[in-house]
């Protein structure tokens, strides 16, 4: 059984950093692209970043690019996604996702097949 457990998040000032974890179990991680997608109440999930190939390659979208940093460590079967500069827009739930089989695009949550719990990031100004 494939799960994807997520640690982290919680509220923290503007400007602040935070680090989201998300253990894989099940399955060998190292043979999947992981992403980072966040959700905000009546919006449709959106995309933040990828790693791919076993880390070799790695995408941002322009909300992430240049303050947040997708990584992992494929001994412990965790995904990382390492948070500068917050701002209070960043608020929302964050979920990891594991792409079992290739979708169309990293940026499209129905490529992704399993999913995390979803952990809240807030953010105060």
């Amino acid at each position: 059984q494939v799960q994807l457990v997520q640690s982290g998040g919680g509220l923290v000032q503007a400007g602040g950093s935070l680090r989201l974890s998300c253990q894989v179990s099940g399955l060998l991680f190292s043979r999947y692209n992981m992403g980072w997608f966040r959700q905000t109440s009546g919006k449709e999930r959106e995309a933040l970043a990828t790693e791919r190939w076993g880390g070799r390659d790695t995408v941002y979208s322009n909300i992430a690019k240049g303050r947040f940093t997708i990584s992992r460590d494929n001994v412990v079967n965790t995904v990382y996604l390492q948070m500068n500069s917050l701002k209070p827009e960043d608020a929302a739930v964050y979920y990891c996702a594991l792409e079992f089989t290739p979708g169309d695009s990293w940026a499209v949550p129905r490529s992704y097949d399993y999913w995390g719990q979803g952990t809240q990031v807030t953010v105060s100004s």
